[in-house]
């Protein structure tokens, strides 16, 4: 049986086959380590990232304690973050891509953040 991140990597290759994003509808992709999120707006017909957004370059949030309320609640906010980048982009309609991950934990507060921030996918 293979393990979870090889599962995680041909789930991810799979959905990838299927969606792509433009210009004027980027992809929001997803990415989650141990202790950070990343996520950036890519425009795939041309290769560029458009957006990105990190929790490595956020002054806001105290990153003193490590338990799971402290990265959902930093998750959330990082949503928010990008959601207003983007529009400040006029973006505001996008396609969700979560690399493969379950719609829950942190992507899912992740997800929610984007949302209340003004993206609509």
């Amino acid at each position: 049986m293979k393990n979870k991140r090889l599962q995680r990597v041909a789930r991810h290759r799979r959905v990838r086959k299927k969606i792509s994003g433009t210009s004027k509808l980027p992809r929001l992709s997803v990415f989650r380590s141990n202790k950070h999120i990343y996520a950036q707006l890519i425009d795939d017909q041309s290769g560029t990232t458009l957006i990105s957004s990190a929790d490595l370059n956020l002054s806001v949030l105290h990153k003193k304690s490590k338990e799971r309320m402290q990265r959902l609640n930093t998750a959330f906010e990082i949503g928010k973050i990008l959601a207003q980048k983007a529009i400040k982009k006029n973006i505001k309609k996008i396609i969700f891509d979560r690399s493969g991950y379950n719609y829950h934990g942190r992507v899912k507060a992740f997800a929610e953040g984007a949302r209340e921030g003004g993206l609509n996918f």
